[in-house]
């Protein structure tokens, strides 16, 4: 492609280029057919056949890769299988979910995106990759890089917001975590980018469903992290369950073939989705099993999770000469290179060990990283509101806390918690009474349920495939508000916990309203006509619509799900020992009615302006346009004031650069952090350029009164996008540079690039 970004270095990371190829070459001439098919198939442990019967598989060579074993013992007989066993003796690796944490839960996704820290990003991945590889993994399906700009979708909660730039530094910084300097060291774990490519722009928000999207969209906002976690090294990538203009991701040439590989020159694995060539004939472009299996390796998928059909079809297709060796050569080149890359032909057992050496309890405290989890879910915190002071709380006197999430330890976990178990969590009501010790009371009431739709219950319930996660309480909702009502009389401040269960943000947790659940509307109606200070923690997956709350809160607490140790550190900022600083990934919409709500959304000839008439402009007439909080809003317990920006000069040269800077000063009573963020308008384009666009930022901590200069650099690549012909060029004329601590209220400043 023309004008195209620099070629991604892909996943080749284990010893010289040279000594790889040389002795994947030397293996795959030894191999048969069978045993070469049987390296593509990545099996789930219990979901796709028992223990005892995956291991004579694997000893026959039918097996490359597992997942959902997460102990050292369920792994070991297993390794043994394929390296004491099998003919050839090529290990297996083991794969899991790890996606913000393992048996420590982190903040979601979401939450660590909010953070704007790439070093609690890459922290908590580097933590995660710890404990998993000390369970024997050596693979993580993470991190999930989808953009999402449609809130209802439930997998919002997964991924790290709505804008490209922001995406894409969270996805190098969990890549660096996970894999460290190098995935075959013992306490890495190969990262898998995931979803290749656009899940997170599926029509109306429903999983699973079609994205039809122009390629110029594609690579101005939805490619771009997906790339950033390739060319940070990350050794795979998975592949979407949509499809994509008409053809499925797990068929799709152009995207696994001509993009991926021939492109962005990626060298590492391919893996499907759970189930996605099978799923196929149900897209409607395979006739069969045989044919999906034809069109998922023609089209470069190299591994087959939850297999049946790689095993079943592609021998066949092979001797008919429909799908020729090469095409089998190539991906198990791949998977063969992976594993070379993991150092798991150095030694099998890396990541397993001796079984002498087997943690004696798996869930053991002290194998838990409580420090690290309590330091980033304080990070994710986003204070959206805090009218007169609110917060911080006083410590002393009494805190009526109540509402369905205060004490919800599975909750607080989110979803995709791996390993993590809910006894080991920090819920909200452990948090405050223990900030409160001796100096105060905590008066608890659950005031209602989650919900008290029962349709919505057995959904979610169904979704757990252990025990029921929704336990209802089955007292009549009114006595569960007047509890909570008497709990706040007699307190001095009312705490509502509120928002979504963990499966609400959930993979196919899709839902119509972005509203609390009338139960828990009810609940806070019944408790702001107390009159007693009301406080909202909100714990959710994805943004809501917050209008009764921003109404009527004194103050609200956008706290996510906070892991493992989300209970302290939500108490840490009520109570002042910490000052929020976080903020949102993703603009919060007023309503369903506005979604798509994002920040950079392409220049309109008929823009709707504030304070000017709305006729025939692009607007709703029926309430205020625009988020109800911007993508990068967030409060303090202090306040800072921002300059006027000085740029270094107002032409820019090619090749050339200028610096832009800002002044800005803690002018309140505490000390804080903020996120100084830098944004760019491209003012005339050969293509519609967005109103503004995310381009740097940072994160700094000022004492009280103090003041610091912020400098950015500008140059030429900032100043890219991708045109008509999907060349990637820097075009002459006027750039406006906004600077602010949110998206909206900025500073401007303007200069020119010259031809």
């Amino acid at each position: 492609m023309a004008g195209a970004e620099p070629a991604a270095a892909g996943g080749n990371q284990g010893g010289s280029a040279a000594a790889k190829d040389a002795f994947i070459a030397s293996l795959m001439q030894r191999m048969t057919l069978d045993e070469k098919i049987g390296q593509l198939r990545l099996i789930s442990i219990g979901a796709d056949m028992p223990q005892p019967r995956l291991i004579e598989e694997i000893a026959a060579g039918r097996v490359g890769g597992t997942f959902n074993s997460v102990t050292r013992a369920d792994n070991r007989p297993l390794q043994d299988a394929a390296v004491q066993r099998s003919r050839l003796k090529i290990p297996i690796f083991f794969a899991y979910d790890v996606v913000h944490g393992h048996r420590t839960a982190f903040p979601i996704s979401l939450g660590l995106a909010a953070s704007w820290d790439m070093d609690v990003v890459e922290r908590s991945a580097r933590v995660s990759a710890i404990e998993a590889s000390a369970d024997g993994l050596d693979m993580t399906f993470a991190p999930m890089v989808d953009i999402s700009r449609d809130p209802r979708w439930g997998r919002t909660s997964e991924g790290f917001g709505e804008d490209p730039y922001l995406v894409s530094q969270c996805a190098r910084a969990s890549v660096r975590g996970f894999q460290g300097s190098s995935p075959a060291r013992a306490d890495s774990v190969t990262a898998v980018v995931k979803h290749f490519a656009l899940y997170g722009a599926v029509e109306g928000g429903r999983d699973y469903n079609t994205v039809d999207m122009s390629p110029l969209r594609m690579f101005q906002d939805y490619l771009p992290p997906y790339r950033a976690g390739i060319d940070a090294g990350a050794g795979g990538v998975m592949i979407a369950l949509n499809s994509i203009n008409g053809v499925p991701a797990t068929s799709n040439r152009w995207l696994l073939r001509d993009l991926l590989r021939g492109q962005w020159g990626f060298h590492g694995v391919t893996v499907s989705d759970h189930g996605a060539i099978e799923e196929l004939m149900r897209h409607g472009v395979a006739r069969d099993g045989r044919e999906a299996a034809r069109l998922a390796i023609d089209a470069g998928v190299d591994m087959s999770m939850h297999d049946s059909l790689y095993l079943k079809e592609l021998p066949a297709l092979v001797r008919s000469g429909e799908v020729p060796v090469a095409r089998i050569d190539e991906a198990v080149r791949e998977v063969l290179g992976v594993k070379y890359d993991m150092g798991l032909f150095q030694d099998p057992y890396r990541r397993i060990g001796s079984a002498r050496d087997d943690p004696p309890d798996v869930d053991a405290e002290g194998r838990l990283h409580r420090a690290e989890a309590r330091d980033a879910a304080r990070r994710s915190l986003v204070l959206l509101e805090n009218r007169q002071r609110t917060l911080p709380l006083a410590r002393g006197g009494t805190v009526a806390l109540v509402g369905p999430l205060a004490d919800a330890p599975i909750d607080i976990l989110g979803s995709w918690s791996a390993a993590a178990k809910a006894r080991q969590s920090v819920t909200l009501l452990q948090g405050m009474r223990e900030a409160l010790a001796g100096r105060g009371s905590v008066v608890y009431a659950r005031g209602a349920n989650v919900t008290d739709d029962e349709r919505v219950v057995n959904y979610l319930n169904f979704l757990n495939w252990d025990k029921p996660e929704v336990v209802q309480d089955k007292r009549p909702p009114q006595q569960m508000i007047d509890e909570a009502v008497e709990a706040a009389r007699g307190a001095d401040v009312v705490v509502a916990a509120v928002g979504e269960s963990r499966g609400m943000s959930h993979e196919a947790s899709s839902r119509t309203s972005l509203s609390l659940p009338g139960s828990q509307l009810a609940l806070l109606q019944a408790l702001k006509a107390t009159g007693k200070p009301l406080v909202v923690v909100l714990m959710n997956g994805r943004p809501l619509d917050l209008n009764w709350a921003k109404g009527n809160a004194d103050a609200l607490l956008e706290t996510w799900y906070a892991g493992t140790e989300g209970g302290h550190a939500i108490a840490d900022v009520l109570f002042g020992d910490y000052n929020p600083a976080g903020k949102l990934p993703v603009s919060f919409p007023r309503s369903v009615g506005q979604i798509p709500t994002y920040y950079n959304h392409l220049r309109l000839g008929r823009p709707f302006t504030p304070g000017k008439p709305p006729n025939y402009t692009s607007q709703y007439f029926e309430e205020e346009s625009g988020p109800l909080y911007p993508f990068g809003y967030g409060l303090s317990y202090t306040d800072f004031a921002l300059s006027g920006i000085t740029l270094s000069a107002t032409t820019m040269p090619r090749q050339g650069s200028i610096e832009a800077s800002v002044t800005v000063k803690n002018t309140g009573t505490r000390d804080g952090e903020t996120v100084v963020q830098l944004y760019l308008r491209d003012e005339a384009a050969s293509v519609v350029r967005p109103v503004k666009e995310l381009k740097d930022f940072r994160k700094i901590a000022l004492k009280a009164g103090e003041s610091r200069q912020v400098r950015f650099m500008l140059d030429e690549d900032r100043l890219k996008f991708f045109n008509d012909r999907l060349d990637y060029v820097a075009e002459p004329g006027e750039f406006t540079v906004q600077v602010g601590l949110d998206s909206q209220a900025v500073r401007a400043r303007t200069f020119t690039l010259l031809r």
